[in-house]
């Protein structure tokens, strides 16, 4: 009897210190509500207790990504991957957010960094040619847009990109179409005024 009691004040213990203070998820459930601010209270608070905690770091940069403080946002993702070297999801936060910086020699170095992780997304490819286009390295873009596409046939955004690419290139306006038309079956909204401008 004695013993169940004492098991019994431990998981009281356990549940009643969950229950208080700010946790990782509280930050995560303001910040899927969109209340960016307090998402950045709560992971600061994680984070003056776990300032390593790479969690708490990345989504905390993604809520000042979010409010438009892209240089905080950049000082987390990379405290982030100082503490996750491996970290796929960092390495495209980063790559995504240089791209907004128009710092694409940044872009494409996450990016690439993101591709040689064993088993990278379509979106790592997608990035690194997003960045290799902005450079100006056309036909290593659309090697990278084409196997972000073979890895993922539904990426409306790459067939879009690579289309787009086409036509710019002077590629094959047909196949460019094709992409795009692909793009607009996919959803990719911006597709749709390049298929009315450039394949009717």
């Amino acid at each position: 009897m004695n013993y169940q009691i004492k098991i019994l004040a431990v998981l009281i213990a356990i549940f009643t210190f969950s229950a208080c203070g700010e946790t990782s998820n509280d930050g995560d459930v303001y910040y899927a509500a969109g209340q960016y601010q307090e998402a950045i209270k709560a992971y600061d608070n994680v984070l003056a207790t776990k300032p390593k905690n790479v969690k708490a770091l990345y989504n905390r940069g993604r809520a000042y990504e979010e409010l438009g403080d892209l240089d905080q946002a950049e000082k987390d993702f990379i405290a982030a991957l100082e503490n996750d070297t491996k970290n796929i999801q960092v390495m495209l936060s980063l790559s995504n957010l240089y791209q907004k910086k128009k710092n694409h020699n940044s872009a494409l170095l996450y990016a690439d960094y993101a591709v040689e992780v064993p088993g990278a997304p379509a979106m790592a490819y997608f990035l690194k040619a997003r960045a290799l286009h902005q450079l100006g390295n056309t036909d290593e873009a659309y090697k990278e847009y084409s196997a972000a596409i073979k890895m993922d046939k539904e990426f409306g955004q790459a067939y879009f990109y690579r289309g787009i690419l086409k036509l710019a290139t002077n590629k094959r306006k047909s196949s460019a179409c094709e992409d795009i038309n692909m793009a607009v079956k996919l959803n990719f909204e911006a597709a749709i005024e390049a298929q009315e401008k450039y394949c009717k």
